[in-house]
């Protein structure tokens, strides 16, 4: 992940908001997806896995079974291209544009705000790229989306925005066993009860009962 990050912050390089956001969902791992953004990034489609290799300090072997992967997943193509009358092998980026807009169609037709966004709302700022792989490892690990929303809703009502402090929520919550919406209101029923019975025993005027010695 560190090269990706590396990626972003350079600013020769680009990587549209819809390839990160759904990378993960294509399955595209992380070295995967710095091969593709060195290829969307290049002035010329010709494939040259040498100088992939070298430009990207990634050994040749895993240089050729990363695009190799790449091809298998219908994520690009290699083709073969007259160039000045020379046969070339082509790198087509086609099949990736594709399938990104087949996700963002599925995308489009939920009527649930995409997770990354709800986030980037409410904590006023986009997310870094250290962010988004914090939210995806909890879609990974199987917390579902209902569950980091209303943790998430937890922690701005509580004006914390912090994925810290929202992974510690998730987590106590996962220890309870609270899964959703109902779970979180009767967790917080059962404290507030709790309370209420430790006020009364509190307040109980134990020297003036009304009972005799």
């Amino acid at each position: 992940m560190t090269q990706v990050i590396e990626l972003l912050k350079s600013i020769n390089y680009q990587i549209s908001k819809e390839l990160l956001f759904n990378y993960k969902k294509m399955n595209i791992t992380d070295s995967e997806l710095i091969v593709i953004i060195y290829l969307i990034n290049q002035n010329n489609d010709i494939y040259n896995p040498k100088q992939i290799s070298n430009d990207l300090n990634i050994n040749m072997n895993d240089t050729l079974e990363l695009v190799n992967k790449l091809c298998e997943k219908g994520i690009i193509e290699i083709k073969i291209k007259k160039i000045d009358n020379v046969r070339c092998e082509v790198i087509n980026l086609n099949p990736l544009y594709e399938k990104l807009a087949f996700s963002l169609g599925e995308v489009e037709d939920s009527k649930d705000t995409n997770l990354y966004s709800t986030f980037e709302n409410e904590f006023g700022r986009p997310l870094s790229p250290m962010e988004y792989e914090i939210i995806s490892g909890w879609l990974d690990v199987g917390y579902s989306e209902e569950l980091i929303r209303l943790a998430l809703k937890e922690a701005t009502y509580n004006e914390v925005s912090n994925l810290r402090y929202i992974d510690t929520i998730i987590h106590e919550w996962v220890k309870k066993g609270i899964k959703n919406k109902e779970d979180v209101e009767n967790d917080r029923k059962k404290f507030k009860n709790k309370n209420n019975k430790n006020k009364e025993l509190f307040d109980y005027d134990w020297l003036n009962d009304g009972r005799s010695n």
